[in-house]
């Protein structure tokens, strides 16, 4: 190996780990925010982490947001009871089968949740703003695969 690729190689590297950190903060800064939205919601972590996934891709069974939050279906029951009873959620008839049910976002609180990120959205506007249609592409593109190497890491909990 050269002095050049040597270099290039620990370049790299430093790179790495500057992204892996950049990443860190971003998750603890994310938490940290959640954790506020969630005390002025009356809500548990991760009662508010539910709820983003219901609201990502609902209407849900239990079944698939059991597997989404990374939860025992037991578990699962009690969140859905508190989210019922604070009318975060209904939990409706699946018209396909009326055996199954459904969990699906109450729309009014939706918005209120909304408002309570509106903070959170605006600094993104304004950060994204400095940013061309390009740099957002690679910088979703980064997002989304690290969001799937994060998938299949937890996956690789579930084998064990």
């Amino acid at each position: 190996m050269t002095i050049e690729e040597n270099g290039a190689d620990a370049a790299h590297r430093r790179a790495v780990t500057a992204a892996k950190d950049g990443l860190r903060e971003l998750r603890v800064q994310l938490s940290v925010l959640n954790h506020q939205v969630g005390l002025r919601a009356g809500l548990r972590d991760v009662d508010l982490d539910c709820l983003d996934l219901i609201s990502a891709n609902g209407p849900l069974s239990p079944g698939a947001l059991a597997r989404l939050a990374g939860v025992h279906p037991a578990t699962l029951t009690g969140i859905l009871d508190r989210l019922e009873k604070g009318l975060w959620i209904a939990r409706d008839r699946d018209p396909a089968d009326r055996r199954s049910v459904l969990i699906r976002i109450e729309p009014e609180r939706n918005r209120e949740m909304f408002r309570l990120y509106t903070g959170m959205n605006s600094e993104m506007d304004r950060l994204c703003a400095d940013y061309d249609e390009d740099q957002l592409e690679v910088i979703t593109g980064f997002l989304r695969r690290s969001a799937e190497a994060g998938r299949v890491a937890t996956g690789l909990f579930a084998e064990e």
